[in-house]
């Protein structure tokens, strides 16, 4: 039986070592082009080694190139991160644009003299919060330092910040000199003062900014807008000249134009002006001491 194992075995091997030879040849004139020798042997090994490589290629492509996002189940870690960072962009990029279309559209209002929509306050989104829970207990060290920061303002030359008016960026300059004719009232749709003042007057710039209106209208005469840091505007309007370009930049006190009694909503030489936050328009008279 082990016997019979044995030639069997080596009538395997004996055949796999057998010597062929493979020949290519012009089929036209049967002239030998190519000749290899060849055993089964060595054909089984080669082709296990190229099998071998192409596996190792195929795991090596899947497994540390892109390729493996393709596979179901397979994804890169830092996938949900991008995405998680992308949504948060769109998101403030969304918000940004809706702010900026609606400064955008009150300025279109204003320009056209259409009403404006006043907004009573800035955050529509405001969470109400319970403070009933929190109980404050002063302590002597407190005490002290109250004492200590409230005596020092009582002889600063500044005003403190408690007595500035709510929303002031900065420091105004006025406008024109003169009296108050009309004051701002929401309720009748007027959203700035009249200044009276005498023929030929100056009209100043109140902050430093950029022009971004210079224009006449039927109804306000010759205006002037103005760009302000802070999401700051102000407007002047029932001028006779204008003395400033729309693009140009103007400094606090340049004078922008010359006061007059152009339009047909005008009653005398005076000054419309008016001033807006954030597309809100606010009262100029709690921001500058006329």
């Amino acid at each position: 039986m082990i016997q019979q194992k044995e030639k069997r075995r080596n009538r395997i091997l004996r055949k796999l070592k057998v010597k062929y030879r493979l020949v290519l040849m012009d089929d036209a004139t049967l002239e030998q082009k190519i000749s290899f020798r060849l055993t089964r042997l060595n054909v089984f090994l080669a082709t296990g080694t190229l099998s071998i490589i192409l596996v190792f290629l195929t795991t090596y492509l899947i497994a540390f190139t892109q390729l493996r996002e393709y596979i179901p189940g397979y994804t890169d870690i830092g996938l949900s991160r991008q995405i998680y960072d992308l949504q948060q962009k769109a998101d403030s990029l969304e918000q940004q644009m809706i702010a900026r279309d609606a400064l955008l559209q009150s300025i279109r209002n204003i320009i056209k003299g259409n009403d404006v929509a006043v907004i009573q306050g800035t955050d529509s989104a405001q969470v109400p919060r319970n403070y009933n829970k929190i109980v404050n207990k002063r302590s002597p060290e407190d005490s002290l330092l109250r004492l200590e920061v409230e005596n020092a303002d009582n002889y600063s030359l500044h005003p403190s910040h408690e007595n500035l008016p709510l929303g002031n960026t900065g420091i105004y300059f006025l406008p024109v000199k003169g009296f108050i004719t009309s004051k701002f009232d929401v309720a009748t749709k007027h959203y700035g003062i009249d200044l009276a003042a005498p023929s030929n007057e100056a009209v100043k710039a109140v902050r430093d900014g950029t022009v971004i209106f210079t224009g006449w209208s039927v109804e306000t005469g010759y205006s002037v807008m103005i760009q302000h840091q802070g999401n700051e505007l102000s407007v002047y309007k029932h001028n006779s000249a204008l003395l400033k370009n729309q693009g140009e930049t103007v400094r606090a006190g340049d004078p922008i134009a010359i006061i007059g009694n152009s339009g047909e909503y005008t009653t005398g030489p005076h000054l419309h002006f008016e001033l807006w936050k954030n597309g809100v328009p606010v009262d100029p008279v709690q921001f500058i001491q006329f």
